[in-house]
């Protein structure tokens, strides 16, 4: 389906900003408490964090993930980027699939 690389990446944003919400919620944290907190296998967090802290979203500590300066200047960002998106997603549906 056209749609199915889109909606396997936005699948994996949405499980990167539930694990980087909670860690700056509750940082330090570490895996198996997000895990259970979220919902989300440990094996998956455990991914997320990586992209997290490649982008300098996370750093990790001895007592768990915890969130970096620049985590809540990427929600404004993302905040932004999100609104474009669904800007984009609006301008498609009034094409009519019909």
């Amino acid at each position: 389906m056209l749609t199915g690389r889109v909606q396997h990446e936005l699948e994996l944003l949405k499980r990167h900003i539930i694990v980087l919400k909670k860690v700056m919620e509750s940082g330090p944290i570490g895996i198996m408490k997000l895990s259970d907190e979220t919902g989300i296998p440990d094996h998956l967090v455990r991914y997320s964090l990586r992209v997290l802290e490649q982008q300098g979203l996370i750093a990790p500590s001895t007592q768990g993930a915890v969130a970096t300066r620049s985590a809540n200047e990427a929600f404004v960002e993302l905040k932004t980027e999100l609104t474009r998106i669904g800007v984009v997603i609006e301008e498609i549906n009034r094409i009519g699939l019909d």
